[in-house]
């Protein structure tokens, strides 16, 4: 069984003992076997006592101290605190559970404590003001869920609309390095504008782009584009409630050209995948970087959109899933004191 056990037990510490018995009974020197098995020689004639007592049964006992935090006893009550009042800091964790509980602990132990609960250090979000929740819902349940399902099932092409102003401007960002890295700061506030449409399948990226400004016949030349490459199945455009895409020359085009045209409820970019690849083009093309004029700059991005569904194929299939997060109402309402503060 010592043989057998040393190897085939579910619990390593149990493995350790049946080798160090093994060991004894092949002869070898204490101060060997307590480096070989990796204890020291206490516990290892520890070992052996539990042996000499009961047998192998022994050696399988694993009633090892564990001790308790003083917190453990107040786990409900401040995850319901933390969950309304969540820490800015660890210090300020340290506070709250000071004055609820009158224990003090330090920032390591207070920081294992929150993560025991489930808690995390994460970046706060947004969420619009006048959003409402409920439309929200219904939407992405009754239309958008429904027409992403046939577009997973090649019955319709979805494309996720929206238009993005990038500034020549510096964007600064993280990276790793031996001292801080200072970058270029260019003049001027030239703008570059993409009217783009993702493929919410395939995250082909088609787009209309100027210096000048974004109107309708900028939507009307990007459902010309569409149109004229995929023929012959249905298309769905999704697009926001801005003014120059709900014109009546907008609306007579699509209609020419058998788009249907579905129009987020108000105050939903968390309903347009396309959002997500605004801030991605940021990150993996602007930030930290400078651009010596307008024209590098500009070329830069649209080389960058016109290649980026193949050389970044992977980060698309994880950032564009058609998971969209929504706020219950209930969540909504508990957010609402955070979001003003």
């Amino acid at each position: 069984m010592l043989r057998d056990g040393r190897y085939n037990h579910p619990d390593a510490r149990v493995q350790r003992k049946m080798e160090a018995v093994l060991l004894k009974s092949e002869g070898l020197p204490h101060a060997k076997i307590a480096s070989l098995v990796g204890v020291s020689q206490n516990t290892m004639l520890a070992y052996f006592r539990d042996y000499k007592r009961n047998g192998v049964e022994e050696l399988k006992k694993t009633a090892y101290y564990r001790p308790s935090s003083a917190l453990a006893g107040f786990k409900d009550a401040l995850k319901e605190h933390f969950e309304n009042n969540p820490p800015s800091s660890i210090k300020k964790a340290i506070a709250d559970i000071e004055n609820l509980t009158g224990i003090k602990r330090s920032q390591t132990q207070v920081r294992k404590f929150l993560r025991s609960i489930g808690m995390e250090r994460r970046k706060t979000g947004t969420i619009p003001a006048k959003a409402d929740v409920e439309r929200q819902e219904t939407f992405k349940k009754e239309t958008l869920e429904p027409m992403l399902n046939e577009a997973r099932e090649y019955k319709r092409i979805v494309f996720f609309v929206d238009a993005a102003h990038f500034v020549l401007a510096t964007f600064l960002g993280y990276l790793w390095c031996f001292k801080r890295v200072f970058v270029k700061s260019p003049s001027g506030r030239q703008r570059f504008n993409v009217l783009g449409a993702l493929n919410a399948v395939t995250h082909e990226i088609t787009m209309v782009t100027n210096d000048t400004y974004i109107n309708a016949l900028s939507v009307c030349e990007l459902l010309q584009a569409i149109a004229k490459r995929h023929v012959g199945i249905p298309i769905s455009v999704v697009l926001d409630n801005a003014r120059y895409q709900q014109c009546e020359l907008v609306k007579q085009l699509a209609t020419d050209l058998g788009i249907d045209l579905v129009f987020l409820p108000t105050y939903s970019p968390n309903l347009n995948l396309i959002e997500r690849l605004w801030k991605f083009t940021k990150k993996e093309c602007l930030n930290g970087k400078y651009y010596e004029d307008f024209k590098t700059f500009r070329q830069a991005i649209a080389l960058f959109l016109e290649k980026a569904h193949q050389k970044h194929k992977m980060e698309f299939a994880s950032l564009f899933t058609h998971r969209f997060q929504t706020l219950g109402k209930e969540r909504a309402q508990r957010a609402k004191p955070q979001l003003v503060a």
